[in-house]
This record gives C-alpha cells, structure tokens and sequence, in this order.
C-alpha cells in the first residue's frame, strides 16, 4: 500500500506533463509561462522539504503519507476548478508541497517495514527507486494516453486521481506504523542542511552531478513537448508523455540494474552514458530525428539515473553518520534547484534563440557538467 500510494503521488505529479501544449494552445501564454508552471512545482518540493521533510521522525511515518495524499488530493481538486494559468502555478506548488513530505517519509517506511517483514537487503530501495523515478514516467505517459484518447483530456487525469488518492487515504490509514511515539515531542525546527567539513570537497560534486541530473529531468519533463514542436514540428500528446516516460524508466532500470556494481564503475558508466545520450539527443535537433530524440533521452536517462544514485552515496559516505540525513536533505535541496533555474533560463532562451540552437547548446552544456562534476566523484 505505501508503495502503491508513493508511486500514485509521483505519477500524479508528472500526470499534467503532456497536457502543458494543451493549456498553453487554449490560452495563448508564452512557453516562459508554461515553465514557470512546471518550475514552481520544484520550488514548493523544495520548501516542503526544508520545513516537513523530517517530521515523520517523530508524528509517525503513516500519518505524515496521509498528509501528503490529502495534500496532492487538494491540488487535484485546483487543477480541476481553478484551470487558467494562475489556477496552474498554484496547483503545481500544492502539488510539490505534497511531494517533499512524501519522498523521504515513503522511502523510511518501506525501509522499515521492508526490515519487519524480513526482506531480503536491498528489496525496499528497489521498490522505492521504481516507485519514485517510474512512477513520474508512468504519469507522463497516462496523461499522454488520457490527452491523446479522451474528449476531456484537462477533467479527466485529474478526476482519475483524486478518485485513487481518496482511495489510498482510506488504505494507508490501517498500514502499519514503524515509528515509535515518544511522550513529548521535540521542539521543532527546519531540516539542517549539513555539509560535512571532511570530505566538503566530494560532497560539492556530489552537489553539482545532483544539480546537473535534475536540470536533465526537469528540463525533459518541462520543455519535451515544446521540442517536439518547435523542432520536429510534431504536436502529438502522447509522444509528449513518452519522452519522460523513457528517460525516467531508463533511470529506474539502470539504478536497479547496476546496484550491485562498485560505486567507482557505475560512476564511470553513467559519465559515458550521459555524455553518449545527450549527444545523440542534440544531434537529433540537427537532423530532426525522432527516433535519435528518443533513444538518446533513453540512454542519458540510464546514465543520469545513476549518477544522481551515485551522487547520494558519494555524500552519505563522506557525511558525519550521525548527520547523514542532513547532508542528504542539502543533495536533494541542490538537486532541485536544478529543476527550478535551468529549465527557467532554456525557456527564456527559447524567446530568443531557435530551438535546434538551444537543444544543441544545452546538451552541450549538460555533457560538459556532467563529465566534470563525475570526474571529480571519481578523484575523492
């Protein structure tokens, strides 16, 4: 059931992915409007993180995932009643608010609840990379689906989730709990974001791999439709679902499938795959391919998923044990960052620019800071 409800949340989050050319067609605003949309979504992550990230550790991990159904189950009904752009900022920040409570609260709960059930080591964080990453490339694709086959496409992705969110409301409430009450509460405080002194070095790299992999993401999440527009000239909605859909199940699978490989290799890996990938995806700018477009997002999708795994093993390993998850909150909070100001700045080029111009030059900049920011993960 937890696993259930966090891949849910994170589908419904990717759910209004290819559904943006439809709004943005409907009401005419600029493709800087539409990112801002999809950016502020990082940014109420991102706060939600710093203020609640950590509260589970001591309300309980089951009543926190609540909160966040209900959170996202609100942002549902917005998306619903209040649709101009306005109605969608709001809606989107809702949603990331939800967001940044649930990851790191799912992620524990599974853990443990992994650990009672005598598990064997490893199955959670598989169950939760899959929950997490494939369930945002699994909403891209059913919001592609639902726009591409449904006479409601903006009612009915909605509709459909908050009908699964009320229901997994109900289901969570009788899972298990894993953390133990105390008698009185700690007095509360945002999440620390600790940087350790040994080893500050990795961790920056760590820092900037985690940036550089999540502009990837967002910049693929927030702008794929506006590429296979402006530049193959193909407005379909479920292409604009299915070019998430790959790179991020491509991460899922390649996080899984080398979770066995010492740290040192996957990192060497993921560099040549995410150069390789992001390569090809430039390319097929130039030579307007779309099969190029697809299979490179699929590959620097499997390269950056395992730099961004390696990225948190790189700043757990040089963490302070006893403020490990301080300096992973800090990883995360960079991360999304990354989701929030290079999209924002690609949109902002593209008023400018053309879009051939600005896909080659951004995948270009993005294989250059990923082949330095891994490089240095593999000199610490």
């Amino acid at each position: 059931m937890i696993a259930l409800a966090f891949l849910t949340e994170m589908a419904f989050c990717a759910v209004p992915t290819p559904l943006y050319a439809i709004y943005q067609q409907r009401d005419g605003f600029p493709t800087i409007v539409l990112t801002l949309i999809f950016a502020v979504y990082a940014v109420g992550v991102m706060l939600s993180l710093y203020l609640a990230g950590h509260v589970s550790d001591w309300l309980g991990r089951r009543r926190v995932i609540v909160v966040s159904l209900l959170v996202n189950l609100l942002a549902a009904i917005l998306f619903l009643v209040w649709s101009d752009a306005a109605g969608l900022i709001v809606a989107r920040f809702v949603s990331g608010l939800g967001i940044g409570i649930l990851t790191a609260t799912a992620t524990a709960h599974l853990s443990e609840l992994g650990a009672a059930a005598n598990h064997a080591k490893g199955r959670a964080a598989l169950v939760a990379t899959f929950a997490n990453l494939g369930g945002i490339g699994f909403g891209a694709l059913v919001g592609g689906l639902i726009a591409t086959w449904s006479g409601h496409p903006l009612v009915l992705p909605y509709a459909v989730f908050a009908a699964l969110l009320v229901a997994e409301v109900i289901l969570v409430a009788f899972v298990p709990e894993t953390v133990e009450r105390r008698g009185g509460r700690p007095a509360y405080r945002p999440q620390r974001v600790a940087v350790p002194t040994a080893g500050r070095g990795a961790f920056w790299a760590a820092g900037v791999t985690a940036f550089g992999t999540f502009a990837v993401f967002g910049t693929f999440m927030g702008l794929s439709s506006t590429f296979l527009g402006g530049i193959l000239d193909l407005h379909s909605h479920l292409l604009a679902g299915l070019g998430p859909f790959i790179v991020f199940m491509a991460a899922a699978g390649a996080q899984t499938l080398t979770a066995t490989v010492p740290l040192r290799a996957q990192i060497t890996v993921a560099i040549v795959l995410a150069a390789l990938g992001l390569i090809s995806v430039g390319t097929s700018a130039v030579i307007a391919s779309l099969l190029l477009f697809l299979i490179g997002g699929g590959i620097a999708g499997a390269g950056i998923g395992i730099l961004f795994r390696g990225a948190l093993s790189t700043a757990a390993a040089v963490a302070d044990p006893a403020r490990r998850g301080e300096a992973l909150a800090g990883i995360f909070l960079i991360a999304y960052a990354g989701m929030t100001v290079p999209p924002l700045l690609t949109a902002a080029a593209l008023s400018i620019w053309p879009a051939t111009a600005v896909l080659v030059g951004l995948t270009g900049l993005a294989t250059i800071l990923v082949a330095v920011s891994g490089s240095r993960m593999l000199r610490r």
